[in-house]
């Protein structure tokens, strides 16, 4: 078995390889080339410590494996990161483990690289304006990969907390970008795209924030009870998730789900996007992504990390044996 660490996984992906390998995924998903299975939850032995377990496989890269994602809000007492994940890939062949990736930084890169793949097919073409709801380290991956497919000149910020939101606005503009941390309403007002990247389990956004023709990426919500969009704001979008299943169990369609305002045939799967399916979108049509984070995503970005890694000749070889 291949074991590859951390920093090799990173210096392996890029961000703009992980994009095409994350569109590919999904049309594979579209295609019936490739399926996700339920995904498990649990808690590890204290009720604050959290894992979930997604898998799947695609077929036509030889992908199949699972993803282990972790919540320990205790390590940083430790100094350790409270997330983690680990990527096991599969021998289809023999069904025996091939590969164990360290993939907490991938994780970042292959949830970035979805809203990429969304806004490069759901946003204005001229949208030069990126609105952010939250200064994490998720967020700023975020905005790396949107900028690979639209224009960004101008970046507005809002956090929690605001010392967060004005360091988020100043690494910004050391990329050259007009940036500033503004209120939450402002940050909304204002934007062509919309990112929201935090762990809220209620509405930040309200529907008469949005301007029509806004592209809303809604990022944080993977889990039941998260939420960080208006439901009246989710039913009045045109709504894409990369998971239909997982958008109205666990993404950030589940509230207004519960509600009824919205139900499975108002949701359209981001492959089917891609593949042009569908009827064009206005111009002045509020669009959204739910991601709530898919397996498939793991698998390609895990498996462009062990094929980067297995050319240059990285990586640890472990034998397992019999």
């Amino acid at each position: 078995m291949l074991i590859i660490d951390e920093q090799t996984a990173l210096k392996a992906v890029g961000m703009a390889d992980a994009i095409d390998a994350v569109e590919q995924a999904f049309i594979a998903l579209e295609q019936g080339q490739a399926e996700l299975f339920p995904v498990v939850t649990g808690h590890g032995g204290a009720p604050d410590r959290f894992f979930a377990v997604k898998s799947g496989v695609v077929g036509d890269r030889n992908l199949a494996g699972l993803k282990l994602g972790t919540y320990w809000p205790a390590n940083r007492v430790a100094g350790l990161p409270s997330h983690g994940s680990t990527v096991l890939l599969m021998d289809t062949a023999t069904g025996f483990p091939a590969a164990l990736v360290s993939a907490t930084g991938l994780t970042a890169i292959r949830t970035a690289a979805a809203d990429a793949v969304a806004v490069r097919h759901l946003a204005r073409p001229d949208a030069a304006v990126l609105g952010i709801v939250g200064a994490g380290h998720q967020a700023w991956y975020d905005l790396l990969a949107i900028r690979h497919v639209r224009p960004i000149k101008r970046v507005l910020v809002w956090n929690r907390d605001p010392v967060r939101a004005d360091a988020f606005a100043q690494r910004a503009r050391g990329l050259g970008l007009d940036a500033a941390a503004t209120s939450l309403e402002e940050t909304a007002r204002g934007a062509d795209i919309l990112v929201t990247a935090t762990a809220a389990r209620e509405a930040l956004v309200r529907a008469q924030w949005v301007r029509p023709g806004t592209h809303i990426s809604a990022m944080g919500a993977d889990a039941p009870g998260k939420q960080e969009l208006d439901t009246a704001l989710v039913a009045s979008s045109l709504l894409v998730a990369d998971s239909i299943a997982q958008s109205l169990s666990i993404g950030e369609c589940q509230s207004a789900a519960r509600a009824g305002l919205i139900g499975p045939g108002d949701v359209t799967t981001l492959g089917a996007v891609i593949l042009g399916k569908g009827r064009p979108v206005p111009p002045d049509t509020v669009t959204m992504f739910d991601s709530s984070g898919t397996a498939i995503q793991d698998l390609a970005v895990a498996g462009l990390a062990v094929s980067r890694s297995l050319d240059q000749g990285l990586g640890t070889r472990v034998p397992l044996g019999a």
